[in-house]
């Protein structure tokens, strides 16, 4: 199993920068941010530094969308940067939940996404492309590679993965959840002659290194909140007992609201609907044991990395520990 870190673009971004560097030296492999430009600072400015800072570790959004930028803006962007520092880029793409409605605008439709993968993709890679009616080509890239991963929870969405995507971005460490959604996936590139094992597997969530559960709890709830945003849109497409999971689905039955300005933080109060039973399924919390021990079970379901969230008040710590322990049991493999 691979770890990636995953952090809000707050500044000053050499904090950021610091903390990747710091990453990559507990065994990192992956850095990702949120890209939100309205309530952080704009994360592609930040990945040059990040990468420069780095020596291996590859860089993306967790998640950008396909309405905030010109698609083509986005091709180039990563193309830029493959160029400066040798294809170490990954664009996660979703449809957009802070990023758009921040600024009084709905998410991307599904429809979008899809048409913007391909577009992405065929550019940052050196191909052509109709966009816009037009024939375009971005004619400086050479030797270019972008894997596009979606973040996905419903079924239609799920589909899209298995179809299209090069990586799949669950952003929950619930097994059950896990194996619906892995599951779906596997069985959509089957249905589209693909092969499922092509497919990257990622599970993301906040990962909290401690033996105060209560107080992890209070920190990790915040997240709870986030996923309640995309589960309260499937709720209104899909209804309670459609075919979501239950487990996904009735946690969010006395969400009343959600204010995007404590969007991500540990203080955000449109949370308190969120129980502690959800924290501890959606997050890992306890000590390097118990993190071990649910990452043992992602990995036999075949997840292939674990990007953690490191928005709670001992960041530092948990990537120690981390560093110290999880990361070289979990690379051992499944004789260990």
């Amino acid at each position: 199993m691979e770890f990636g870190v995953v952090l809000q673009t707050d500044p000053p971004a050499r904090q950021v920068v610091e903390r990747m560097r710091l990453a990559e030296g507990h065994g990192f492999t992956y850095g990702w941010t949120f890209d939100s430009h309205v309530l952080w600072q704009e994360p592609f400015v930040i990945y040059s530094q990040m990468l420069a800072a780095t020596s291996s570790m590859t860089v993306g959004p967790m998640v950008t969308n396909p309405a905030t930028r010109d698609w083509s803006v986005i091709a180039s962007m990563f193309a830029t940067l493959n160029d400066m520092f040798g294809n170490r880029t990954v664009c996660g793409l979703g449809r957009g939940d802070s990023a758009r409605r921040v600024i009084g605008q709905p998410p991307a439709t599904l429809e979008s996404v899809r048409a913007s993968m391909q577009v992405i993709r065929e550019l940052a890679e050196g191909r052509e492309v109709v966009h816009h009616g037009v024939p375009v080509r971005i004619p400086w890239v050479r030797d270019g590679r972008l894997p596009i991963w979606l973040a996905a929870y419903g079924p239609k969405a799920l589909r899209l993965v298995g179809e299209a995507a090069d990586g799949f971005i669950l952003q929950t460490a619930d097994p059950d959840i896990a194996r619906w959604t892995i599951g779906s996936v596997r069985q959509a590139a089957l249905d589209a002659g693909r092969d499922p094992a092509e497919i990257t597997i990622c599970v993301a969530a906040p990962a909290y290194v401690g033996t105060n559960p209560a107080h992890q709890r209070d920190q990790l709830r915040w997240f709870g909140g986030m996923v309640g945003n995309h589960v309260a849109d499937l709720v209104a497409r899909y209804g309670t007992n459609g075919p979501i999971p239950h487990a996904l689905t009735d946690y969010i039955a006395g969400r009343k609201g959600y204010d995007y300005s404590h969007h991500g933080k540990a203080d955000n109060s449109s949370t308190d609907f969120v129980p502690d039973a959800i924290i501890e399924r959606f997050c890992l919390l306890g000590p390097e044991s118990a993190h071990i021990e649910r990452l043992e079970e992602l990995a036999d379901i075949g997840v292939d990395q674990f990007a953690l969230y490191l928005m709670h008040d001992q960041p530092d710590e948990t990537l120690a520990a981390y560093g110290r322990s999880v990361i070289p049991k979990m690379s051992q493999g499944p004789a260990a």
